[in-house]
């Protein structure tokens, strides 16, 4: 951290003077943030804010234009290191978690600041002494920030603290006492209007998709486009017939669906409807799946494949539907071990019986198994020792007792600690065939090195067959082939049903 003001709570606990309570110096301290090294820039930030958390008695009406001008100072750098943590090929643990731990931390820094000049200090309440538009502004700017911890929480799957909801609701609940809570705002640098209750309603709509599922660059998007069709949906005070979501600010708890009416009615309950919201998300979600282009006014801050954004609309067009999806399959409880090995060279190695069972020398683990339905298996994690355990990983599996492997894909993930997890695992083959492909158009089969393959047999498409390959194999101009029982079968490609970072799903017609 920052070594001029790293020991700042001592230095001014008996002079009040702190230098950034002056305006000159202020603004030389923003000055000389490096322009080129955002790690750098940030850490000094988290240096000042954390000494303004250490004086007591800094200058209320200079408070919240030190923390507005370091959190415009900071953005620049916090959009170029999300970027690396989003679109980063293959980050490593360590890395993985520093640029997570940075923004993270700064969040909860400016939020807490943000929350300091609202408030005032413990008995000091400040936001009555406010200008309407002064406060406005700053329930914004805390109550995005509050969203803000709320995505980098769902990032990393969790876990999720209801506290926060609790702050972000007295924030709200605050701006609507002023009679600001619907007033709108510009902030410097950042495009769009808002006000204090849309970034509440935009942080509710976030927590309602139930985004546990996607992998975070997915979630950047989904947030995008939560925050681009936020005027369709439906914020209320009172609850109407066709609410879905609500939430109580009093309460720390997250919003929910909305399973029946609250027993009684009080002021400080919001209610949530799709509203023409929804019909927009899947008016787009046609356009794309019909080889359309996503509408330019969408700022997604990158470029995207169109079968990502195909798979966010779908989510997000799901559980933001005026009837929210319900369960397939009916979960029921178990209590049994799984042997749980990780990848496509594993599990080829478990499908290709080769090695008996349970094949030696393989990195194996066991989990837990607490609920099964025809779908898949929900399970308990109680160490999570590899960076591999993320949404999509494909997995074998091998329930306790039996010698059968089954083939699946964590779709949700769900940190509870930082060793404690919860997944949910969608089965995609209960028998697979590992087989050695190669491109049929090769002049010389011998010659040919194979590609490791499993070969679904069953959940397939009549005359099709699914066959899990390495990241980029398929082709939609090449057909493959492999032997079995002394015959050479060919596999006509068909579409890509399925992409990861390290395997691919595609279809083929069986020739």
């Amino acid at each position: 951290m920052l070594n001029k003001v790293v020991n700042l709570g001592g230095l001014f606990a008996a002079k009040s003077e702190h230098p950034l309570a002056d305006a000159r110096e202020l603004r030389r301290v923003v000055a000389d943030l490096p322009r080129d090294n955002a790690f750098k820039a940030l850490d000094e930030i988290t240096g000042w804010f954390e000494s303004l958390a250490a004086v007591e008695d800094f200058p209320a009406d200079r408070l919240y234009d030190v923390v507005q001008a370091l959190d415009d100072a900071a953005q620049p750098h916090l959009t170029r290191l999300t970027r690396e943590y989003l679109h980063t090929a293959r980050l490593s643990r360590s890395e993985e978690k520093r640029l997570w731990s940075i923004n993270f931390g700064f969040w909860t820094l400016l939020s807490a600041s943000y929350e300091r000049c609202l408030f005032g200090l413990p008995g000091k309440p400040r936001s009555g002494e406010m200008a309407p538009a002064t406060l406005s502004t700053l329930a914004v700017r805390a109550l995005g920030a509050l969203g803000n911890i709320v995505k980098w929480e769902q990032f990393r799957y969790g876990p999720m603290a209801n506290g926060i909801w609790l702050r972000m609701g007295g924030i709200l609940l605050a701006a609507d006492d002023a009679g600001v809570g619907g007033k709108p705002v510009t902030l410097p640098g950042r495009s769009g209007i808002s006000s204090p209750d849309q970034e509440y309603e935009k942080a509710m709509i976030f927590q309602a998709a139930s985004l546990g599922s996607l992998l975070p660059v997915e979630i950047e998007i989904a947030e995008r486009l939560i925050a681009h069709f936020l005027a369709g949906f439906v914020f209320t005070e009172r609850a109407q017939i066709d609410s879905v979501y609500w939430s109580d600010l009093a309460l720390a708890q997250a919003p929910m669906r909305l399973a029946r009416m609250p027993a009684q009615a009080t002021r400080t309950q919001r209610f949530l409807k799709p509203g023409a919201a929804f019909e927009s998300m899947q008016a787009i979600l046609d356009q794309i799946e019909r080889g359309g282009d996503m509408p330019p006014e969408i700022d997604l801050g990158a470029q995207y494949n169109p079968r990502v954004l195909i798979r966010v609309l779908r989510h997000l067009t799901a559980y933001l539907a005026p009837i929210p999806p319900q369960r397939k399959h009916d979960r029921h409880r178990v209590k049994h071990r799984m042997a749980v090995m990780n990848g496509l060279v594993n599990a080829y190695v478990a499908f290709s019986g080769e090695f008996g069972g349970r094949p030696p020398g393989l990195p194996v683990e066991s989990w837990v198994v607490d609920n099964v339905s025809r779908g898949g298996f929900g399970a308990s994690l109680s160490n999570i020792s590899g960076e591999w355990v993320k949404v999509g990983a494909l997995i074998a599996m091998q329930p306790e007792g039996g010698d059968n492997w089954l083939l699946g894909v964590v779709r949700r993930y769900q940190r509870d600690s930082e060793s404690e997890a919860r997944v949910g695992i969608q089965t995609i083959a209960t028998r697979a065939t590992a087989a050695e492909l190669r491109v049929r158009t090769s002049s010389s089969y011998a010659a040919v090195a194979g590609i490791p393959a499993l070969l679904l047999g069953d959940g397939n498409e009549p005359g099709e067959m699914r066959v899990v390959l390495p990241a980029g194999t398929f082709s939609p101009r090449e057909s493959m082939e492999y032997g079995s029982a002394g015959q050479r079968q060919v596999l006509m490609p068909v579409a890509i049903a399925e992409q990861a970072d390290d395997y691919e799903v595609a279809r083929y017609r069986l020739s």
